[in-house]
């Protein structure tokens, strides 16, 4: 535990929410080149939801890897897309190319192939070859 962030303690002892705390923990574990959804970290805590897990990391996810944490389908995070992007592209995270359609022709997550499901892999690094099911976490 221990980690504080001083622009947003909790008001009476300084410290994080201690949901909060637990899912910046699980968003360190992410490796790069991979992603977790909301609900896929609100089920490997077995505690809240998409929603609650969206709220911790809007008030305290600047500290850890917040580019790993997403929405389940894929869309980039309204308003830091473009930062977001620049993150997966350093970290070869998979994307799939924009649609005519999409709005601003951006990119979306590869769900499929860049979900982690928890897992280490056995080499230490991960591959990026799994199924993508979040039943596993």
């Amino acid at each position: 535990m221990g980690r504080m962030r001083s622009d947003e303690p909790d008001e009476v002892s300084g410290d994080l929410p201690e949901y909060a705390e637990r899912v910046l923990d699980v968003a360190d574990l992410i490796p790069p080149g991979r992603v977790m959804a909301y609900g896929d970290i609100a089920e490997w805590l077995g505690e809240g939801g998409p929603r609650q897990v969206g709220r911790a990391m809007a008030l305290y996810g600047g500290a850890v890897p917040w580019w790993r944490v997403v929405r389940s389908d894929g869309v980039l995070l309204a308003g830091h897309e473009l930062e977001a992007l620049a993150h997966y592209r350093e970290e070869a995270t998979p994307l799939r190319e924009a649609s005519r359609s999409s709005e601003g022709h951006l990119p979306r997550l590869d769900m499929k192939r860049a979900r982690w499901d928890g897992r280490p892999s056995e080499t230490g690094t991960d591959s990026g070859t799994d199924t993508g099911d979040a039943a596993h976490i």
